[in-house]
């Protein structure tokens, strides 16, 4: 059976509360009880001592032991409780308090002990008798013996103080207990309400509402990271699913037109309208071509997301690599009247993929190069920090809007302004390059604005070599 955090929480902090209670309890029952029964034990001794010496007093100021007035002995035995027994120097005895009061603390015997409890260790009920000299100017006549119970020892105010302090105990324990239960259901509730917010909105999650989002108001730290990372999840999840339905859109697109153009054509021969020439047929190559390319990228894409890419890395300057690739552009450049100009910090030795790096400024070029206007330009830059390399390619091209920016590297993304060039990508350029940079522990980013132009920077740390 499954039982709820915030009854876990409560049944925790209670058990703990308790466990300290019955602890403390032991322990200061423990401390209390050695040194209370010391103190009782050093009481009934300075009663017994003063009760001699009472005794030695009367005693010592008459010289005929048998006129001695004994009312103020008895006095003290009976409110002491105490049996007094006097004997001369040949054992004859002159004096017995007698032992009625005995009887009396018989019957209390019960009584103080269910007082008492478990507190302390002493005999209640056990009869103890101690003998004293009977002394005249320092010098022995007789004995003293002096008997008592052993609840001769508790006075009727330990015996209240004693009931008092378990009860305190008792009272303690029980307003501890109920605190501990108002605190922790007060600590447990804080804790488990905005768990349950964070559930419910996960459970809304898998229920296919990605607009759901978590809030909490709590300053547990852990708990507020995880509601920050439930609502990145979904807001990460709704872009997926944004990008997905994209992605189908756009596949369905790219796919119809040539899928279109052959249904036409094919119907115009099954109709006679048109006779099946080379030219014809021609057309039919190309677009069976154009759908040949496009299963072939979704392959390779395929391969780059299963797979950690194999870099075949090798010292080279990446310099002069980054000039040849820029002079085969220009020609292409040229022919539209574009402007292809670099500024390269000369003979930097790297080590990486030399293929990937090429396939990653190709791919960069040729982005750039479809998006230009008329008199486009675009600089390439190579520049050095620390041992960080930093690419940049910048153009004047038509930008990219603000609100596709974050998903230009994702697979078959093509803004709307792309689309209306009719450039014929196929959206997968800028994945493959990300996925190059990524394999050489780089990072690569994009600025851009509309009708100004766009910035692509690529940074790969600590690959320089001397």
């Amino acid at each position: 059976m499954k039982i709820s955090l915030m009854k876990k929480l409560s049944l925790g902090f209670l058990i703990v509360v308790l466990a300290s209670i019955i602890i403390a309890s032991i322990i200061s029952n423990y401390t209390i009880q050695r040194k209370f029964n010391n103190y009782l034990v050093d009481e009934h001794k300075t009663k017994v001592d003063n009760v001699v010496k009472i005794i030695n007093n009367l005693y010592s100021k008459s010289s005929n032991l048998s006129i001695v007035d004994t009312d103020e002995i008895q006095r003290n035995a009976e409110l002491q409780e105490l049996y007094i027994e006097i004997k001369d120097i040949n054992n004859n005895t002159i004096y017995s308090s007698g032992n009625s009061y005995l009887k009396h603390n018989t019957m209390m015997d019960n009584m103080m002990g269910s007082m008492m409890g478990n507190f302390s260790r002493m005999n209640i009920g056990e009869y103890s008798e101690e003998k004293y000299p009977l002394l005249s100017n320092n010098k022995s006549i007789g004995t003293i013996t002096v008997g008592y119970y052993g609840t001769s020892y508790l006075s009727s105010a330990s015996v209240a103080f004693i009931s008092t302090l378990n009860h305190s105990f008792m009272l303690s324990a029980i307003a501890a207990l109920i605190l501990g239960l108002f605190i922790s259901m007060v600590f447990s509730k804080q804790l488990s309400k905005p768990l349950v917010n964070i559930t419910e909105t996960a459970n809304k999650m898998r229920d296919g509402n990605l607009e759901v989002r978590a809030s909490t108001d709590t300053n547990t730290k852990e708990v507020a990271e995880l509601s920050h990372s439930i609502n990145y999840l979904a807001e990460t999840l709704k872009n997926q699913e944004m990008l997905r339905k994209r992605l189908t859109s756009d596949m369905a697109h790219e796919l119809r037109t040539p899928l279109t153009t052959l249904k036409t054509h094919v119907e115009a021969f099954i109709d006679g309208v048109w006779e099946p020439t080379p030219e014809k047929l021609e057309i039919f190559y190309d677009e069976i071509e154009r759908i040949t390319k496009m299963v072939d990228n979704l392959r390779d894409l395929s391969k780059l997301e299963q797979t950690n890419l194999n870099l075949n890395k090798s010292n080279f300057d990446i310099s002069s690599e980054l000039k040849k690739i820029i002079n085969t552009f220009k020609p292409l450049y040229l022919e539209k009247n574009y402007e292809l100009n670099c500024s390269i910090v000369p003979e930097l030795k790297v080590m990486m993929d030399k293929d990937k790096f090429v396939q990653i400024i190709n791919n960069l070029l040729s982005n750039s190069y479809k998006y230009l206007k008329p008199n486009g330009k675009v600089n390439v830059i190579l520049k050095k920090e620390n041992q960080n390399i930093i690419i940049q390619v910048i153009d004047n091209g038509i930008g990219i809007p603000e609100k596709d920016l974050p998903y230009i590297f994702e697979r078959f993304y093509r803004t709307d302004l792309s689309r209306n060039k009719n450039t014929g990508g196929s959206g997968i350029g800028l994945t493959i390059t990300k996925a190059f940079v990524d394999a050489h522990g780089g990072k690569i980013t994009v600025k851009s604005s509309i009708n100004i132009g766009t910035t692509f920077t690529i940074e790969f740390p600590n690959i320089i070599t001397f």
